[in-house]
């Protein structure tokens, strides 16, 4: 190779490379994961995985959820309280609805945080950060 083609080469690494760097920089999210569906006996059991990717707690975080039924119709308002969420950890919440099936669900809408007390990371970030999956037949939207 000849010196100028290793110079230019370097050149092209030194611009590209702080390029790429900023690509990969990731936003922290707070992720909401509906994990699992099970009926019971007597009620749906929804398992949520949540997990706090933030450099700081989010002391207590609660939603406004509205479950729809099979045909789309609203089923049942609802908050879904996952109380503390320490930064970088995972945390399993459940939640049980008495009088249903999974099966009489098709999608969980979280309509926005009712309470979040995230202290320096303040109280929108509950909402703003927010990224919802779900492993289950139910959509889960926000």
């Amino acid at each position: 190779m000849r010196i100028s083609t290793l110079w230019h080469f370097a050149i092209v690494l030194s611009v590209a490379a702080p390029a790429a760097a900023e690509e990969v920089a990731v936003e922290p999210k707070l992720n909401i994961e509906l994990n699992t569906a099970q009926t019971t006996d007597t009620a749906c059991r929804l398992s949520f995985l949540i997990q706090n990717d933030h450099p700081s707690d989010i002391s207590k975080a609660a939603y406004e959820a509205v479950l729809f039924n099979a045909d789309g119709g609203v089923q049942q308002l609802t908050l879904l309280d996952f109380g503390n969420l320490p930064a970088g950890r995972a945390r399993v919440r459940q939640f049980e609805f008495a009088g249903m099936t999974c099966s009489d669900l098709s999608r969980i809408l979280i309509n926005g945080a009712s309470t979040c007390e995230a202290g320096e990371l303040g109280a929108d970030v509950c909402a703003t950060t927010l990224e919802l999956t779900s492993r289950t037949e139910i959509g889960l939207l926000g």
